[in-house]
């Protein structure tokens, strides 16, 4: 087996503060007086766009990390420093903020999340009145007000006032209830197991599913942010989930990450079928009610490009990897469905954010309509042999890597949007740095395992050669 896939990452010690926002550990990079000062950073450019002294909004919502309420007072004071008003939506996945931050008319919104990282991180998210994160112009601006810390700070009388607001899971359930055909799905009585690992999502989760007619196996759904078993919803983490799947007889398995924007599904033989498939099915499903083009980032399954096809008067528009890319794409495109080779999926009509509720409903709906099952639907799709890995390099040594690959696979069809991808007969691979993580991930997709291990080596190779 190759060595990238067994080298351990170690996360850097310091801060990462990137156009993905910030993300640190509690207790060592990520400190309340940071946190206040990102605030006051966020709240002053929220403030310059504004003209004739309106007053601004933002939306604050957390997930169940331990570290969130003491994240959350540090940046409400930062925000409430600068004259910004704060209503706070609590414990909420994810993309409940984008949707709350739009349907209450406010500037902005803020995240506390360290999205799949371990529990000692925590992370600050941004999003715009559009519910999209900053694009790069716009988060390096935002970046640069924290480094120079340029802040408008009030007086007494014009600090931002708090609020608090409860009605986050109604309106995201209601908005995504509206996606699909609720009593198609509730005739099948689906039994549902979902894992939320005791994330933002647990509570919200059940109550969609429940919504939609489906006897639910609530696993690891207190949200106390105490994670029952590694975040990150892949395979080697969900076996708990599949055993659970069997055990009940159910007809599917749903996993979501701790701030729930991603969704990773298991069949009913308790078969992980891999977080590729959540967008391709939820696309199966909207292409075949509607003609359009779906966005995608460049490490996403050509899965969807098939499903595209077949479905006839349908594209693919693919964007350098990240939510803001994505949704920006979709809304200059007018797409109906798009997402990320991650789990994540997004539907204009909820929000413009990864939502696990909408994958988990539309994943439903098709089942519902098709009247089949998860695995018969993967068999529908078919599939080619997908391998994520990641090594611990910073910026410069990644670099010298990609140099190094176009040079190996000067036969390729190269895009450099983000990193490289470099597209072959067979496959192909995207080479590129994390915002969120100090390494490189390397994503290849080919017809089989041989195939991709071949790419693979030859990248190992490269790295090996580079560190000596």
């Amino acid at each position: 087996m190759p060595v990238l896939r067994d080298m351990e990452i170690v996360m850097a010690v310091e801060l990462i503060i990137s156009v993905s926002g910030m993300r640190g550990i509690i207790g060592e990079n990520l400190t309340p007086a940071i946190a206040a000062e990102y605030g006051c950073a966020f709240g002053s450019f929220l403030k310059s766009r504004k003209s004739g002294g309106e007053k601004v909004s933002v939306c604050l919502g957390r997930d169940s990390r331990p570290s969130g309420q003491m994240l959350a007072a540090a940046i409400t004071g930062g925000l409430c420093s600068v004259g910004v008003d704060v209503v706070d939506v609590g414990i909420v996945p994810t993309p409940s903020v984008g949707v709350m931050a739009m349907h209450l008319g406010c500037d902005g919104g803020v995240v506390l999340t360290a999205s799949h990282n371990p529990i000692e991180f925590n992370g600050i998210k941004l999003l715009l009145n559009n519910g999209i994160a900053p694009p790069v112009t716009l988060a390096e601006e935002i970046r640069q007000r924290y480094f120079d810390k340029n802040f408008q700070l009030v007086g007494s009388v014009d600090c931002g006032h708090f609020s608090y607001n409860d009605e986050a899971d109604d309106v995201h359930v209601g908005k995504v209830l509206e996606l699909v055909d609720k009593d198609a799905i509730a005739a099948k009585g689906y039994k549902v197991a979902l894992d939320s690992v005791n994330g933002a999502g647990g509570k919200i989760g059940k109550k969609l599913l429940e919504e939609l007619g489906c006897l639910v196996v609530a696993i690891n759904n207190e949200m106390t942010g105490i994670f029952a078993h590694t975040p990150e919803p892949t395979k080697e983490n969900l076996t708990g989930l599949s055993d659970d799947v069997i055990a009940n007889n159910a007809d599917v398995g749903f996993a979501q990450d701790p701030d729930a924007d991603r969704l990773a599904i298991v069949d009913a033989g308790g078969k992980y079928i891999g977080e590729e498939y959540s967008v391709v099915l939820c696309a199966k499903n909207v292409f075949g009610k509607m003609k359009g083009a779906a966005a995608v980032n460049l490490s996403t399954s050509r899965m969807i490009d098939d499903v595209a096809a077949a479905a006839g008067g349908c594209s693919v528009i693919r964007t350098a990897v990240g939510e803001a890319n994505v949704a920006g794409a979709m809304v200059k495109n007018n797409c109906v469905i798009g997402g990320e080779g991650n789990g994540g999926v997004i539907d204009l009509r909820v929000s413009p954010v990864r939502d696990s509720l909408v994958g988990m409903a539309l994943t439903l709906e098709l089942m519902a309509q098709t009247g089949k099952s998860i695995a018969e639907l993967v068999e529908e799709v078919g599939g080619y042999y997908v391998d994520k890995a990641k090594i611990a390099v910073d910026k410069t040594v990644a670099a010298k890597i990609i140099e190094k690959a176009k040079a190996e696979f000067a036969d390729a069809k190269v895009d450099t949007t983000d990193g490289c991808r470099f597209d072959f007969d067979d496959g192909w691979v995207h080479l590129r740095t994390s915002n969120t993580e100090p390494v490189m991930r390397i994503i290849v997709e080919t017809e089989t395992a041989e195939q991709a291990n071949r790419y693979i080596e030859i990248i190992d190779r490269i790295k090996i050669a580079i560190s000596n």
